[in-house]
């Protein structure tokens, strides 16, 4: 890792368990990341509102509810019209196999379906926003 980044960890929608999200917040501080965990039952606007003031590199947003496929695309556009394009979007949680091209050609970079090791999410995280910063040249 380049440097230590920034992830938001959201819950977005009215899905009240959050133990998973509170996992992969601790195992990513425990990889070198700065993370900020939203805490329950955001709303899309406060997630972009979260991921602004914090100046996040990446969201990962913990779906468990089957509303990803009406949430996270309020996200990536609010993210834009924020103009935050630039922020990594990754989804985990319980996402049907079938969801999962369509999540990623509205501009997901990664799924993380249950079972996903944890060090692996870390580590790709990492990669890829390493690989973000040398095409943004910094």
């Amino acid at each position: 890792m380049k440097r230590p980044y920034r992830v938001v960890v959201a819950k977005p929608g009215l899905d009240g368990h959050d133990r998973g999200a509170k996992v992969i917040a601790r195992a990513l501080r425990d990889e070198g990341f700065e993370v900020v965990y939203t805490g329950l039952h955001q709303s899309p606007e406060q997630v972009v509102s979260a991921v602004v003031q914090e100046d996040a590199d990446a969201v990962g947003l913990s779906l468990l509810s089957g509303a990803h496929l009406t949430l996270v695309p309020r996200i990536i556009d609010g993210l834009a019209g924020a103009g935050r394009a630039d922020v990594l979007v990754i989804v985990g949680g319980i996402i049907p196999e079938g969801d999962i091209p369509t999540l990623k050609e509205m501009g997901v970079g990664e799924v993380f379906t249950p079972g996903a090791p944890l060090p692996s999410i870390g580590q790709w995280l990492a990669a890829a926003l390493d690989r973000r910063e040398e095409t943004l040249g910094v």
